[in-house]
């Protein structure tokens, strides 16, 4: 928690810094000149977080979203997904592209985001989760939020133990939950869980949803095409990839797929791993997505695009940023200095490849 806090505010004050600097841009750009096309992702737009999302930092109010959106159209060049598929290598792109996304189903994005980005003039992509659509059942961050937030940390592990195998791990808080146990799950094992989870405090999965209202409905998710919004995969039931069977990296990609595209009528042609990690864009998943005629996947690592990037290594900046300064230096140098340190670990690592071959 203290590194966590020692970090927030080493970057707060970064921020501070190098937003106010004159010439900012110019400055960021000799971090690293190859730097392409930007692209942001945002999850919920409301006033405040809830207890369905309190822990996991997905909140910005429609406040900071608009300050945000004034920002992005006054420094940068929005551009659709069509304009980066046309030409990803960045060379033909205007002068400081930037790509808008939200992942998740949230309604909020339908409500506030869509209408908001239609009044800038900002196109964007919209990665769904089918299962959620229309409040069927809440998905497994929420559903952990809210236990954790009533019932405590004590009921979570509870209901970890009960995973053949997870006998013994115990988690801290939310963070671990995320980061460390829920990538190791196969589908089944996260079903176990979240069954498990349901059952100890005492909660209907269903009728949570309904009341909680926090998706969007079939409805909403047809219109988005009036505001600009393409609609993309997101797998159906937000999941990792990395630990899933063949069968079922092909129901939750394909499901979703064929699901999203019957509900709005156009075809889906992107993909948005869920939580971010290349980690979990497998070779089986890969292969997937070109067979299912997906043309783009997004990450979540915050590292800058190059030029002639992999349309399926595109990454993406996830942002709570409150003030302008912060958002730029999220945007401009942050994924600069992440795209040298990983550069950096590549040679090292080639490095020690090559000492340790037999000569």
């Amino acid at each position: 928690m203290f590194s966590k806090r020692l970090r927030e505010v080493a970057i707060g004050a970064g921020a501070g810094v190098s937003g106010r600097i004159p010439g900012r841009f110019g400055m960021a750009h000799l971090l690293n000149r190859s730097c392409s096309l930007r692209c942001v992702v945002f999850h919920h737009i409301a006033a405040q977080p809830t207890p369905f999302t309190t822990g996991i930092r997905v909140t910005v109010s429609p406040r900071t979203f608009e300050s945000a959106l004034q920002f992005l159209t006054k420094h940068y060049t929005p551009v659709s997904l069509d304009d980066v598929l046309t030409d990803c290598g960045g060379r033909g792109l205007p002068l400081r592209p930037v790509l808008l996304t939200f992942d998740d189903a949230y309604a909020s994005i339908a409500e506030v985001a869509a209408p908001l980005c239609r009044k800038y003039g900002v196109p964007a992509v919209f990665f769904v989760n089918a299962a959620f659509v229309n409040n069927r059942r809440m998905a497994p961050d929420n559903l952990v939020c809210y236990v954790a937030h009533f019932a405590g940390m004590d009921v979570v592990n509870a209901a970890i133990r009960e995973v053949p195998g997870r006998e013994d791990v115990v988690c801290r808080g939310l963070t671990e939950v995320f980061g460390s146990f829920f990538p190791t799950l196969s589908l089944k094992q996260r079903e176990l869980f979240l069954h498990a989870l349901c059952r100890l405090a005492e909660i209907d999965d269903s009728r949570l949803a309904k009341e909680a209202n926090l998706y969007l409905t079939g409805h909403q998710l047809r219109n988005l095409g009036c505001y600009g919004f393409e609609v993309g995969n997101h797998t159906y039931s937000h999941t990792h990839c990395r630990s899933l069977s063949h069968r079922e990296v092909v129901a939750e990609i394909m499901t979703n797929k064929s699901e999203l595209e019957s509900i709005c009528g156009r075809r889906v042609r992107s993909f948005s791993q869920p939580y971010g990690s290349s980690k979990d864009v497998t070779g089986t998943v890969e292969e997937c997505l070109r067979q299912s005629g997906h043309e783009a996947v997004f990450l979540s690592e915050s590292v800058a695009n190059q030029r002639n990037a992999n349309p399926f290594r595109l990454d993406r900046v996830s942002t709570c940023a409150a003030s302008d300064e912060a958002l730029f230096f999220e945007l401009e140098v942050l994924p600069r200095l992440r795209a040298h340190r990983n550069q950096l670990h590549r040679k090292a690592g080639s490095v020690q490849a090559a000492e340790l071959r037999p000569q």
